[in-house]
């Protein structure tokens, strides 16, 4: 039977070569290059629209688009360290496994979610900011004439 179709559905490296010192440290570099990376740049984004939100007539939480906006940052800011970085430690243990020439065996299938979910989100707060729908959360009371 083919080594391929013994784990199907799996996203794994190996697919695309046969070294195995090559997979190592694929897996490794999953660790370096994805949990702290992608948190910073989070952060980053959540600094600078907190800024644009205070110093700009749209607010930080008066507008239904700029609250979405907000909430989708905490959220997949959160994901990071909650849901990739257990993955990404797995996937990383594995690679130090294979390294040292110990027989290992892994799903990595969970990763596949991040690229799909992460430009997703960043389309839906494009689009936000493009049409900016919903209008005001609180709108002010008519003043009554006296």
């Amino acid at each position: 039977m083919d080594r391929h179709r013994r784990r199907p559905g799996c996203l794994r490296l190996d697919r695309a070569t046969d070294d195995v010192r090559t997979r190592a440290l694929c897996y490794q570099a999953l660790e370096l290059f994805a949990i702290w990376p992608l948190f910073t740049a989070g952060l980053v984004c959540l600094a600078s629209g907190v800024l644009l939100g205070l110093g700009s007539k749209y607010g930080l939480v008066r507008y239904w688009w700029v609250a979405t906006k907000l909430a989708l940052n905490l959220l997949l800011t959160g994901l990071v360290l909650v849901a990739l970085r257990p993955g990404v430690s797995e996937a990383a243990r594995h690679g130090r496994q294979l390294a040292a020439g110990e027989p290992a065996t892994v799903s990595v299938s969970d990763l596949i979610f991040p690229p799909i979910v992460s430009p997703t989100a960043l389309l839906i707060a494009v689009l936000l900011s493009v049409f900016k729908p919903w209008g005001l959360i609180r709108r002010r009371p008519a003043s009554r004439p006296r």
